[in-house]
């Protein structure tokens, strides 16, 4: 079946990776990529220079054109769709839908997102809102699927992200690298409300136990396997060993086993994306 790609971009330089990744993935997947651009006006400075909206526009038709001819370029099926909306993921999951894509493509943070912030709102709210896939890229990342990063607490957002590192693994012929980061604080409450010492080996042991079985099944289905069980902030252990591994992408649930499904995404998640200097795809259950 035909991949069916969206790639929601601001025009700005934070969209620049995730433009160059979205041809090449759907490239290599044989899928039909669109190229979004969502025009986000407040109708009281449009009253002030109503100039503006035309200048915008023509400049937003004209960024869209040059992706589709970049697309074209890599023999790529390529529809641009421009629209306006005061609320761009709104618009962005809505024309996802419509289109019945797999996967949506975006920057970290857009033209308006506050270097402060890990996550830029309209990403957030993507990832939040969306039923499928967000894989984000940042400006430099560069996705090869050779050398991917797969992050399991465990839970049935963990497992998905497993099963989605294998499946990639196996397409691009990559290496898979297993991580579970023990939490001591959260897992010890998990375990028992009184502090033991015994419990940290006994999480220690029960957590490689489970991410050796991963990795026998990743060698049955052919993949080459690593394993890593970090003690640490969860969001740090992720970000350092993927920077340590070189790794060109991580994989992990939008949510964690302590994650509470109301919120937009899991605090781990949102770390992660904000601090790791590769791209990350974020997987739904």
């Amino acid at each position: 079946m035909e991949k069916r790609i969206l790639l929601a971009t601001d025009a700005s330089e934070f969209s620049s990776g995730a433009e160059r990744e979205a041809v090449k993935y759907a490239k290599t997947n044989g899928g039909k990529l669109f190229c979004m651009l969502v025009m986000e006006f407040k109708p009281e400075f449009l009253a002030l220079a109503p100039q503006l909206l035309e200048e915008s526009e023509k400049d937003a038709i004209k960024h869209l054109e040059n992706l589709k001819k970049m697309a074209k370029k890599e023999n790529v099926a390529c529809e641009v769709i421009l629209r306006e909306g005061q609320e761009p993921y709104k618009v962005i999951i809505e024309e996802a839908d419509k289109q019945k894509v797999d996967l949506i493509v975006m920057g970290r943070r857009g033209r308006t997102g506050l270097m402060r912030l890990l996550v830029g709102s309209v990403t957030a709210k993507v990832i939040g809102h969306f039923k499928g896939q967000v894989l984000v890229v940042q400006r430099e990342a560069a996705v090869n699927w050779k050398n991917i990063l797969v992050a399991t607490d465990g839970s049935e957002y963990g497992n998905a992200a497993v099963n989605e590192a294998l499946k990639h693994a196996k397409k691009y012929g990559g290496e898979l690298k297993i991580v579970h980061a023990i939490n001591v604080i959260a897992d010890f409450q998990e375990e028992s409300p009184v502090f033991i010492p015994q419990l940290i080996d006994d999480i220690t042991k029960r957590v490689r136990s489970e991410l050796e079985a991963l990795k026998v099944r990743a060698e049955k289905e052919g993949v080459s396997a690593e394993i890593f069980v970090k003690e640490d902030e969860p969001y740090r252990a992720i970000v350092d060993l993927a920077e340590e591994l070189n790794s060109d992408i991580i994989i992990l649930g939008s949510h964690g086993r302590t994650g509470m499904r109301r919120l937009l995404m899991g605090s781990v998640t949102e770390r992660v994306i904000g601090h790791a200097n590769c791209a990350v795809l974020v997987v739904k259950i």
